[in-house]
């Protein structure tokens, strides 16, 4: 039975963001900053994060959790009147595995909100000065995965999301490395460009460069077995010294609804 006294409030699922602690976002911090409760993804979230949480805040690491033990957490916490946050890696709607715990709170009556955070494809991005949707090079990002003890479906393999050559960043696949790069090399050819970005974000980040014909060697000689983004793409062949084509969005002799077109 619920306590007729106590306030509820709906439980929270908050970004982290990609490691560091300021990449949370402002409304992120303040939730953590009211939290009573907080679930967090330790395999993934660093425990810097928590340090937005007032220190009589109960902290829970769910990395050995189930998600049955996570729900029962969750709901006897929630019961109590206890603010609730549970903390996901990046954004968690990005491999977050949260819709199958809103459904589980939602046949519980538990009403719950998201807070959106910053995946690490746009703070690899940001680390190495890249832009994913380059004009007449690239306007389109794949954000996807390999298939391995997680499937994907038939028409989202990785081999058929190569061949459209978009700029694509590729997570949750190191450990099957040399598969994701004998398809990139079919796709993209093995002398072009790709990245590495390992850790992105955190104290530890490094960001390795090399050609998709050598990723394997490179990911084993690094070893580097596990939070990495595998990043491809022609947009990494171009730098600032070699643009060609820009944008029409500050082209003076583009006109739209906020600048009408100059005449010498």
């Amino acid at each position: 039975m619920h306590s007729i006294s106590a306030v509820r409030y709906p439980v929270q699922f908050v970004g982290a963001g990609p490691g560091d602690p300021d990449l949370i976002t402002v409304k992120g911090q303040k939730a953590l900053m009211m939290a009573d409760t907080v679930i967090y993804a330790g395999s993934l979230v660093p425990e810097a994060l928590l340090k937005w949480t007032r220190p009589e805040t109960l902290s829970i690491d769910s990395a050995s959790l189930n998600l049955d033990q996570i729900i029962d957490i969750i709901t006897n916490n929630w019961n109590a009147g206890k603010q609730v946050v549970r903390l996901h890696t990046g954004d968690p709607s990005l491999y977050g595995a949260i819709f199958e715990q809103m459904a589980a709170l939602n046949a519980g009556n538990i009403p719950f909100t998201i807070v959106p955070g910053v995946t690490a494809a746009f703070a690899a991005a940001a680390a190495m000065g890249l832009e994913y949707t380059l004009p007449e090079i690239s306007q389109t990002l794949i954000l996807t995965r390999m298939a391995g003890r997680t499937p994907v479906p038939e028409s989202e393999r990785l081999e058929s999301l190569a061949a459209h050559q978009a700029s694509m960043a590729i997570y949750l696949s190191i450990s099957l490395i040399d598969d994701v790069q004998k398809t990139l090399s079919r796709a993209y050819g093995p002398d072009a460009a790709c990245a590495i970005a390992y850790k992105v974000s955190h104290p530890e980040e490094r960001i390795l460069y090399t050609q998709i014909g050598r990723l394997s060697e490179t990911v084993r000689s690094e070893n580097i077995t596990r939070q990495a983004l595998i990043i491809v793409g022609k947009v990494l062949e171009v730098t600032l010294e070699s643009l060609k084509h820009r944008s029409k969005l500050y082209d003076k002799a583009f006109t739209h609804g906020f600048r009408e077109k100059k005449t010498p």
